[in-house]
């Protein structure tokens, strides 16, 4: 049986990848592997969601939902030092990877399971090129679980295909009580601005 990027072990080999993009004006030369979700660099989704947004105010708690190897939270610690940034997986490999490409560009990036971080902890931004392929339910439980987590004036982007469903995730999550406006498009691609209703 293949592994799947949302396996929490991926029985796949280690064999780690350096890759490089750059993020608002930062080339940032970082690491991937085997088993975790696009192991052979930027994807495309995620591109767009970084050149469609500025970085987050100094000072900013972020969440990448959903963070692989750690493109978003690292290119969001580098522009954003003074900021707090979290990284949630499943997969344990992609955690490992998220934690050891913040440790190469020198900056602090707290990469845990979704059950590590504290209850009390708000976010002022969620951003996350979500895992859709585990299926609409289960992508809705999991907005469910962490939107309302935003602070009182925080937002949620999301960067959904349309051909995976982006506009009709944004009718959901409107008739769920989270207003969200498409600020974006590009390459097949929506970034959604969620509010946490």
């Amino acid at each position: 049986m293949s592994d799947h990027y949302f396996s929490g072990r991926p029985g796949s080999d280690d064999r780690r990848r350096e890759v490089r993009f750059t993020a608002w004006g930062q080339e940032l030369e970082m690491v991937t592997a085997d088993g975790v979700f696009a192991k052979d660099g930027l994807d495309k989704a995620t591109g767009v969601l970084l050149r469609h947004l500025e970085p987050p105010p100094s000072g900013s708690t972020v969440l990448d939902l959903g963070c692989g190897w750690g493109p978003i939270a690292c290119a969001v610690a580098v522009a954003s030092p003074e900021s707090t940034v979290w990284a949630v997986d499943v997969n344990e490999r992609a955690l490992e990877l998220t934690r050891e490409n913040a440790e190469r560009l020198g900056v602090a990036v707290h990469a845990v399971s979704p059950g590590d971080v504290p209850d009390d902890v708000r976010f002022d931004a969620l951003w996350s090129n979500p895992p859709i392929r585990i299926g609409k339910a289960a992508l809705h439980a999991l907005l469910e679980q962490w939107l309302p987590r935003l602070a009182p004036d925080g937002r949620a982007h999301l960067v959904v295909g349309r051909n995976l469903g982006a506009d009709s995730l944004q009718r959901w999550l409107d008739d769920q009580g989270h207003p969200t406006t498409r600020v974006a498009s590009e390459r097949g691609f929506r970034v959604l601005e969620v509010e946490r209703g």
